[in-house]
């Protein structure tokens, strides 16, 4: 797997891991991108990678406002 550029070259699968985690950890947690990058320190790029394989696997799914949520709540689109 290749690794995107980030001060710390952890692979996305990695991030990906931990973001999962954090999510299954906290059900509520609404996070724009801006605030995932914030949060855990991500490059746009990284971030963006992330979310957005998370969605396409069905884990997250992308609100009005564009805060990504896990998909198996019940808040509204």
């Amino acid at each position: 797997m290749s690794t995107l550029a980030t001060d710390n070259p952890v692979e996305l699968h990695d991030w990906v891991q931990m973001i999962r985690a954090e999510y299954l950890e906290m059900p509520g947690l609404a996070l724009t991108r801006r605030q995932a990058q914030r949060l855990w320190g991500l490059a746009p790029e990284v971030c963006d990678a992330a979310l957005d394989s998370m969605v396409a696997a069905h884990f997250l799914k992308r609100m009005r406002g564009d805060a990504f949520v896990r998909a198996d709540t019940s808040h509204q689109t």
